[in-house]
């Protein structure tokens, strides 16, 4: 989907590049032109990236105000930014509410929800440099989830934290209105990665027994092409919420195992 060469001369910031939708946006901007600075917790992550890509790469955690103020010190030194994709987040847990651990819930908080506003409150006074120095547009794009739409048992921590980061997307957007700033929100369903389900679930074989049976769900690269694709667009156009969900998944409470098939 992403038009080759459509971000060249665009420099674009990617949370999470260690690693699933984040790593995989990485690349799919660069295929298509983009300067990346990925950016994650695990530096040795980072460095294959970079290897592999030709990247430009910045270790830090997202929920360090500290760490977020050296990473605007840096891309302001090392040329600015056009864009944050911010892809990183994360689920803990599948307790019911009156079992849940509060330490979890603020987890999921921190990651999901502050860590958007600390990056937008850091970079919005370069995006908007960018405008200035005739970019013609910025972007802002979140990875929220489809969790940020439709509650399910055991999910009401997770369900809680993405419908808060989901919620400051759609505040970002009417806030900028008026300023050539694209504010995207991408919410995916059932994606396979190889660390979210992990994770969570703190087992190879409970994330396994999330995709059993499941015929082709979506993995990390389904994801970031719809990325790159927003981000390529005409300027003019913004994908104000894009849902993108496995043909096998209808809704968050439906999913298919087995094969899919014509019924008789």
């Amino acid at each position: 989907m992403a038009n080759s060469g459509a971000g060249a001369g665009r420099r674009a910031v990617v949370t999470g590049a260690s690693s699933g939708i984040g790593q995989a946006t990485a690349r799919a901007l660069r295929a298509s032109g983009w300067d990346v600075v990925g950016v994650a917790r695990r530096a040795d992550r980072l460095e294959a990236l970079a290897a592999e890509t030709g990247a430009g790469v910045f270790a830090a955690d997202l929920t360090s105000q500290a760490d977020v103020d050296a990473l605007a010190a840096h891309l302001r030194a090392t040329g600015g930014v056009h864009a944050l994709v911010h892809v990183a987040g994360g689920a803990r847990g599948t307790d019911r509410v009156e079992d849940g651990d509060p330490d979890d819930w603020t987890w999921m908080y921190e990651v999901n929800v502050l860590s958007a506003q600390r990056l937008v409150k850091a970079l919005l006074p370069q995006l908007r440099d960018a405008v200035r120095a005739g970019s013609g547009h910025a972007d802002t794009l979140f990875v929220t989830s489809t969790a940020a739409q439709t509650a399910y048992p055991g999910g009401s921590g997770y369900n809680a934290a993405k419908a808060g980061e989901a919620m400051l997307v759609n505040a970002l957007r009417l806030e900028l209105n008026g300023e050539p700033i694209r504010v995207v929100e991408i919410a995916p369903g059932m994606v396979r990665t190889e660390e979210f389900s992990l994770n969570r679930l703190g087992s190879a074989e409970a994330a396994d027994s999330v995709y059993e049976g499941v015929e082709a769900p979506l993995v990390a690269e389904d994801v970031a092409d719809v990325i790159a694709y927003a981000l390529n667009a005409p300027g003019h156009v913004n994908l104000d919420l894009v849902t993108m969900r496995p043909v096998a998944q209808s809704a968050q409470h439906l999913l298919a195992r087995g094969p899919l098939k014509p019924r008789d």
